[in-house]
């Protein structure tokens, strides 16, 4: 079985293809549209590598030919995404990412048909954007099953990617969203905040676009999600000032030299950054009668995408994952982020956050 790693020589790409060469995963093929990045990656890793950009469906379809699925590392997805999930559906190849953009879940939810009709497994979102989350999501849905209201949350320790930060970059004007009633909606960058304990005592948290405002609702069928991220107090005023500037930020130009400015000083997190660093999930689901709250402790977000993606890409590899759209624990159960070393759940059943 062979795992094509499209945007193998990115931050996160090069975690996930050290992890394959540790793990021993037979016949990985690297990939991207930097022949340069490819051939010095290569030659590193003694690993063969394809180059070729995602423009012409006909080229990404022949180097998909021969390959049982793809993990797909190279963002923003919103550009990425469409032309490798069309090749994938085209040559019954399997398709995995690492987003967490949520217009991204909905078009491949969108395909979901599409997927089952020529037996593919389309399954994004298999990094900490968004197996932690979902899954924890997924586990309070099972202990509340008629539940009508699931807010999730997470903070993080570290620093973040040229790919993460770039990604961000392209929707800073747009806002933010959350799920009512079973449609996504648009909001301001400070919507609600709240102030919750993610295991590190409370602290203050904002709405944000996270994937699980899309996924959550096909991983628990429960109609209103919220997502909040961890931030410090001065943080939400700059985010409330973002609401004021979203029409130029969301000009192209100021993008573009946005992005060049990422793309000359953001590295990435180095290996003890990783290691000491942690990411602590929250969830509470309620019926309007009961609530439950559960956490969860992780490693690093960027080591956790490595473990999870390399596992995911390897079960789906194994046959392990049902076709058509599939969210991490729809594919694998809502314990799957629980195999994972360094990993902690915790059940706490009262709600333990309060509106500011």
């Amino acid at each position: 079985m062979t795992l094509l790693v499209y945007g193998s020589y990115g931050y996160t790409g090069r975690l996930v293809v050290d992890r394959l060469a540790d793990r021993e995963t037979e016949d990985v093929v690297l990939a991207g549209r930097s022949p340069d990045d490819l051939e010095a990656q290569a030659a590193e890793t003694e690993v063969p590598a394809r180059a070729f950009t995602l423009a012409h469906p006909s080229v990404v379809e022949r180097h998909l030919a021969d390959v049982d699925a793809v993990l797909n590392c190279a963002g923003p997805f919103s550009r990425t995404a469409k032309p490798l999930v069309d090749a994938c559906l085209a040559t019954g190849t399997d398709y995995l990412d690492i987003t967490g953009e949520v217009g991204v879940f909905e078009r491949l939810a969108a395909r979901d048909a599409e997927a089952e009709a020529a037996d593919v497994t389309v399954l994004p979102g298999v990094g900490f954007d968004v197996v932690p989350t979902d899954c924890l999501g997924a586990h309070l849905a099972d202990a509340v099953p008629d539940a009508t209201h699931l807010a999730l949350g997470f903070q993080a320790t570290g620093s973040i990617s040229r790919g993460t930060l770039r990604t961000a970059v392209e929707g800073i004007g747009e806002g933010g969203a959350v799920r009512r009633e079973g449609r996504i909606e648009g909001v301001d960058s400070t919507h609600r905040t709240r102030t919750i304990d993610f295991g590190r005592g409370p602290t203050h948290a904002v709405t944000v676009p996270w994937g699980d405002v899309a996924t959550a609702y096909h991983s628990t069928g429960v109609p209103n999600v919220e997502v909040y991220m961890a931030v410090p107090e001065r943080a939400l005023r700059a985010l409330s000032a973002t609401d004021r500037l979203a029409p130029l930020l969301d000009r192209e130009w100021v993008q573009g030299a946005l992005s060049t400015v990422v793309d000359r000083t953001v590295e990435g997190p180095d290996e003890r950054t990783r290691e000491e660093g942690a990411g602590y999930v929250w969830g509470e689901i309620t019926d309007g009668e009961e609530t439950r709250v559960a956490r969860l402790r992780t490693p690093e977000t960027y080591s956790l995408t490595a473990m999870t993606a390399v596992e995911a890409a390897e079960r789906t590899l194994a046959g392990d994952a049902p076709t058509g759209y599939q969210t991490p624990s729809s594919a694998f159960g809502a314990d799957f982020v629980l195999d994972f070393e360094g990993v902690v759940r915790e059940d706490a059943h009262e709600p333990d956050s309060r509106d500011q």
